[in-house]
């Protein structure tokens, strides 16, 4: 009872709040300023956009990377994780 009388009273509050004048705050320059048309959506996600980028080109930079992280990420599984002083401490930090 008290959650709900406290919820009530808070959003009374909030509907006794003032909103500050928006009329005065747009800059004169900008209140005469030729904006572009606002469009529909769909047309513009339903066009047919040519592709810019080479396909080959793409695949073939996409597969240096690939390969370039697959050689990194062998790299990084061949490493030991701790090198053989922090395990010696480990060690002697266990016994």
């Amino acid at each position: 009872m008290i959650r709900a009388t406290s919820l009530i009273l808070c959003l009374t509050l909030a509907a006794c709040t003032q909103f500050p004048e928006l009329d005065g705050t747009v800059a004169p320059d900008l209140r005469d300023a030729n904006f572009p048309q606002l469009v529909p959506i769909e047309p513009l996600i339903n066009a047919n956009a040519p592709v810019v980028a080479d396909p080959i080109q793409t695949t073939q930079a996409l597969d240096g990377r690939i390969a370039a992280l697959r050689a990194r990420a062998a790299a990084l599984q061949e490493r030991d994780v701790v090198d053989a002083e922090t395990e010696r401490q480990l060690e002697a930090a266990r016994n």
